[in-house]
């Protein structure tokens, strides 16, 4: 029955309503949306600021390149191919290199660091620019460390922009007609940057590339270390006509005509990075300078430095030179230790202290959530043992509803079920305590015994039954979040169109768990009442008590509550409507607006409820005692523990917002700070997730969070004591 009610119940509750525009429509909002999006996360790097890192790269070896004749899509028995075409440029060149390529298939290899997540944001944003028709792609950009290579390529692509633009997500008139998103990349109206290659999980290389090269006329740009691309290309064949370039090192000059203008000046004419500087040029094998000259060669680098000795004044660059840093990796680890404190300086230790603990945990829990997938298929190749010795993250998509979904799965199921059997149980509890004193004379202690025991029961019932149901739906799997929103306006048309698709299903499902609930609430009421009758009279009585209860009152109850609840559920199929494309994908809007629908799903049952315990009242089949519980234990008190366990949001709320800031993982406001991480600059925003700045912060959080896990708990809660 569980099966039968979690599968039908929650594999329907998120079906969109159709969407009324066109492709042509539906490209143009996402390009806006894209080009907003990725213009708001260069200003938020400063890539701009004064001046753009001369990001420079170079044609790769013919080894890790494909026939120059695929490449510039020769036909047969035409002449050879000239050769390699001219690919050398630098970052405000991308396009115009991209666009000398035949076949629209790039491939970008660069050592961690080199400035790969740049170019990808730059050449979005001039493709964008230049973009003059409704029919050309739109350039995306999908994080491949997301990415099982078992899934499709096109189906992926779909989910991702369902998820990061939930507007993508409405379908079409007709039945098993596609999404707007599938329609656009069935129609090669996107342009996939696939960024990461390296990313994708260990042993999956080789699996990506075939699937990539059964792609050989998709246009795309993919970037990747070289090691990784190097190996998988050794293991199949390089990507399928795509040419391929490297990112090469910056230079000595690059820092002179860069760093100075990102500092205050010390004097009229310098600043504190001219003295560095010129040690660098002047004696660039001294073991001071060494591991300084070999560190600041990468853009992840440069700006590491920036940030700690250009942006804030209490440092001073020639801290670089000390001998201390006698190894690049010495000097690079000092950069990443003290890049957050620094961005986090203007908070007391004690603060700056939780918030690394904080964001260690994250990245933790995002290094738990891609081995936990991979624990799922122990057969592929090169998977086993990946928890102990994999170097790299997990996944990078930081997702507000799957924030607790790393907890074990008893330990979820365990706080769903508590968190809505509570706010079952106390509702239910306070109405029967009133009921019990009032309605039926009982008086104020009878009243509460009766309250007490019924809401605790009830909450008992209701914890387990929740919890199983929860961990039998969602126990592998975290809810994904709604794609509608709340529509009281307009739409007449299509509001009666998703009625008539919709009004039997939602009525069915509605029917069957407002039934069961409607049960659950009849049996607490009828134990609870025979108890305060034992308790007034004598024990003896409460077995006659409760045999006296009317089955068929209780039967007739349970069958209201139950076409009540899918009554509600079918009436909200008219009033759901697809995400706006330009506003949806952000984390905080797509918070926003799943609470918003959650909660009015709750108002609408709430009044159904109390409208349906009204008519039935003034035709005398409720007494006033059965109009006011029918109402508020059922409609207030089952629809807050539905939506607390059943939805996104409510699981957010109930692990993110209160077992984990519980627990000391996370703060209580996760939102906001969230939020800040992201206009500080650890985190950055890619559609509906936030990801770490860099996948090398992302890693170096995770191995000083394993380190510290022994000792680190019981110093940050000195630390808050303090």
């Amino acid at each position: 029955m569980a099966d039968v009610i979690s599968q039908v119940t929650f594999n329907d509750v998120r079906m969109p309503p159709t969407f009324k525009g066109t492709l042509d429509d539906a490209a143009d909002r996402l390009a806006e949306s894209v080009r907003k999006q990725w213009r708001d996360e260069e200003e938020q790097r400063k890539v701009q600021d004064p001046i753009p890192l001369p990001v420079r790269w170079q044609r790769a070896s013919d080894e890790l390149t494909d026939h120059w004749s695929n490449i510039c899509l020769a036909r047969p028995g035409t002449l050879p191919v000239p050769g390699p075409l001219p690919l050398a440029g630098q970052l405000h060149e991308i396009v115009d290199v991209y666009r000398r390529i035949p076949s629209a298939r790039l491939v970008v290899l660069g050592r961690a660091g080199a400035g790969k997540s740049i170019l990808t944001i730059r050449f979005v944003l001039d493709l964008l620019k230049a973009r003059t028709a409704s029919t050309e792609p739109v350039p995306v950009i999908f994080s491949l460390a997301s990415w099982d290579p078992a899934m499709p390529l096109r189906r992926w692509l779909t989910g991702q922009l369902e998820r990061d633009y939930p507007g993508l997500a409405v379908t079409g008139p007709g039945p098993g007609a596609s999404t707007l998103a599938a329609e656009l990349v069935e129609r090669d109206r996107i342009l996939p940057v696939l960024d990461g290659f390296d990313e994708i999980a260990d042993g999956l290389h080789r699996r990506a590339l075939e699937r990539l090269n059964g792609h050989a006329a998709m246009h795309l740009l993919l970037t990747s270390r070289r090691d990784e691309y190097a190996a998988a290309v050794r293991n199949t064949k390089a990507l399928t006509a795509a040419a391929v370039v490297e990112l090469t090192d910056l230079s000595p000059a690059d820092l002179e005509h860069y760093l100075p203008r990102t500092a205050r000046k010390t004097t009229a004419t310098s600043t504190g990075w001219e003295p560095v500087l010129r040690s660098l040029r002047a004696h660039p094998q001294d073991p001071a300078g060494a591991p300084l000259a070999a560190v600041l060669t990468t853009p992840l680098m440069v700006a590491l430095a920036r940030t700690l000795y250009s942006d804030t004044p209490d440092r001073t660059p020639s801290e670089l030179l000390e001998t201390r840093f006698a190894a690049p990796e010495a000097l690079e680890d000092h950069l990443l230790d003290n890049f957050i404190p620094t961005l986090y300086q203007d908070q007391p230790p004690a603060r700056r202290a939780r918030v690394l603990h904080w964001l260690g945990y994250l990245a933790q829990h995002l290094d738990r959530l891609g081995t936990r997938d991979l624990a799922r298929h122990p057969d592929r190749p090169g998977t086993r043992d990946l928890a102990r010795h994999s170097d790299r993250p997990g996944t990078r998509d930081l997702a507000w509803w799957q924030l607790g979904h790393s907890l074990r799965r008893s330990s979820r199921r365990c706080v769903i079920g508590l968190v809505a059997g509570l706010a079952l149980g106390l509702v239910d509890g306070l109405v029967m305590w009133v009921l019990t004193w009032y309605a039926f004379g009982f008086g104020p202690v009878l009243g509460l015994m009766n309250g007490l025991v019924n809401g605790f029961s009830f909450a008992s019932m209701s914890a387990l039954a929740f919890g199983i149901v929860y961990g039998h739906r969602y126990g592998e799997t975290a809810c994904e979040p709604s794609r509608v929103r709340v529509r009281l306006l307009g739409g007449a048309k299509e509001m009666r169109t998703e009625m008539r698709k919709e009004f039997v299903p939602r009525l069915a499902i509605g029917l069957v768990g407002g039934f069961g609930l409607g049960v659950l609430v009849w049996l607490m009421a009828a134990l609870g009442f025979a108890l305060v009758v034992a308790v007034r009279d004598s024990p003896g009585s409460a077995l006659a008590a409760f045999l006296a209860t009317r089955y068929d009152q209780g039967f007739n109850a349970a069958l209201l509550y139950g076409l009540s609840a899918g009554l509600a559920y079918a009436l909200m199929a008219g009033l759901e409507a697809p995400i706006d494309i330009e506003t949806a994908a952000s984390p905080p809007d797509l918070l926003h607006t799943n609470r918003t629908t959650a909660l009015f799903h709750l108002l609408v049952l709430a009044l159904v409820l109390g409208t349906m315990g009204g008519v039935l009242y003034w035709t005398g089949w409720f007494s006033i005692a059965s109009w006011v519980a029918f109402g508020l234990v059922g409609g207030l008190g089952g629809g807050l523990a539905y939506a607390l366990s059943m939805t996104a949001w409510g699981q957010w709320v109930a692990l993110s917002r209160i077992w984990l800031p519980l627990t000391g993982r996370l703060p209580w406001n996760v939102t906001a700070f969230l939020a800040d991480a992201h206009r500080r600059g650890v985190l950055r925003q890619a559609g509906a997730v936030y990801q770490f700045r860099h996948v090398r912060l992302q890693h170096h959080l995770t191995r000083a969070s394993r380190t510290t896990s022994h000792g680190g708990a019981d110093r940050v809660r000195a630390e808050r004591a303090g």
